[in-house]
């Protein structure tokens, strides 16, 4: 395994390059997933019906466990 020396500046540290493999803690290198977006910043609604709509929800969902995956996929939480 090659040493690797993050690029540093003034703002902090910059770890893995634009198209390279990164992982943490023992993970397997892999590239940054990229096409996360997050569902619309739609506010629950404070009176009947209460929440979200049905595809507010499911969207907030879909988004969770794809950020999940990557979590867990660069080592960053444990599975």
């Amino acid at each position: 395994m090659a040493n690797f020396e993050g690029v540093q500046d003034v703002d902090g540290t910059t770890f893995g390059k634009s198209g390279g493999k990164i992982a943490f803690l023992g993970a397997t290198p892999s590239v940054v997933t990229t096409g996360f977006v997050a569902p619309a910043a739609t506010a629950a609604t404070a009176s009947t019906p209460y929440g979200y709509s049905e595809a507010q929800a499911n969207a907030i969902l879909v988004w969770v466990r794809a950020l999940d995956a990557e979590l867990k996929a660069k080592g960053i939480i444990s599975a």
